[in-house]
């Protein structure tokens, strides 16, 4: 098969979201992904739900089912039992992936189905028009919240860490730079890839992770998480992360100031659970960490489901053969 290129996996269709939204930035990551990762289009299936996230298959070249809200990761994982060979890709949003999915996201996270799964979350329901979503802040204002929302929002990577997922990233929707990367990490991770994916809704949570991904900010906002380098960030890249052994939590410090050294600075270890606890628990004023999280070994489900039913079946038949007669199956 020739190379293929980003454009060779654009489809015919009309992409139809908002002018200015984040989801086309992340479609062209995908279809750079796809190319880089030289990607077979003919064993590749992208599988979603409902939501403005969920439109996205009708874009990409390649085969693809928009299901119903919340089921694309059960759909998911019947395809991918079916045809180990496929190569599958979830999306899905904060609301349709949390709220009414949120149980087909668990179980299939927990089975580490090998499954690249892409969460948009702009912590707002954008494709009805604005009411809140599991992981909309305290205080929200909207339609359904009029009076701010008093809910405890999700952290998504916290909860795919908290399923026993083997592989959790991070990344912001425009950067053009990481995210291809970071989809063909996932990609390449044997098991469940759970991926969670910032951006803002431009109509109804406008600027919501301004603060993570505007230009001006993200030095100091994000903290890059790269096997086996020190956690250091800041627009001089002279801050970094220390382990509080008395609180057994992370702390924001400054190299050169009180006596604080680049040997103090945790190391990013992504085969640690510990240490991706730590790193997705941090909120402001600590950096949003950003990159691969974690990363560990783990047998995917459908492998093993695989061959158990190989087994199974090779046994069925020996078992009717002993009996003499196939037809007799008291």
């Amino acid at each position: 098969m020739a190379e293929l290129t980003a454009k060779d996996f654009a489809t015919d269709q009309e992409v139809r979201w908002c002018p200015g939204c984040g989801d086309y930035s992340i479609l062209k990551a995908v279809h750079r992904a796809l190319a880089e990762s030289g990607a077979d289009p003919v064993n590749t299936v992208f599988v979603s739900g409902i939501g403005c996230s969920s439109r996205l298959p009708y874009y990409v070249e390649t085969y693809g089912f928009h299901t119903i809200h919340g089921r694309a990761p059960a759909i998911a994982t019947g395809v991918k039992l079916a045809n180990p060979e496929l190569d599958v890709w979830v999306v899905t949003g904060d609301g349709d992936g949390l709220s009414i999915g949120g149980n087909h996201l668990l179980h299939a996270i927990r089975r580490n189905v090998d499954l690249n799964i892409l969460l948009f979350n702009n912590e707002i329901y954008g494709l009805t028009k604005g009411q809140y979503s599991p992981t909309s802040r305290i205080g929200t204002a909207s339609p359904s919240s009029p009076g701010g929302s008093i809910d405890q929002p999700i952290d998504p990577a916290q909860f795919a860490l908290g399923c026993g997922a083997t592989f959790v990233a991070r990344c912001v929707d425009i950067d053009q730079k990481a995210l291809p990367g970071i989809l063909n990490a996932g990609q390449a991770h044997e098991g469940t890839a759970f991926i969670e994916i910032l951006q803002n809704c431009i109509v109804y949570n406008k600027d919501v992770w301004d603060d993570v991904s505007s230009k001006k900010t993200a030095a100091d906002s994000q903290v890059i998480c790269e096997h086996g380098a020190p956690l250091i960030f800041g627009k001089a890249q002279d801050k970094g992360l220390r382990l509080n052994p008395r609180t057994l939590s992370l702390e924001a410090v400054t190299i050169g100031e009180d006596s604080v050294t680049e040997e103090d600075i945790l190391v990013h270890d992504e085969t640690n659970p510990m240490i991706a606890e730590l790193l997705v628990r941090m909120r402001d004023p600590l950096p949003t960490a950003m990159g691969v999280i974690h990363r560990r070994a783990q047998p995917a489900f459908d492998q093993a489901y695989r061959a158990r039913k190989t087994l199974e079946r090779k046994t069925r038949v020996k078992d009717l053969l002993r009996r003499g007669n196939l037809l007799d199956r008291r």
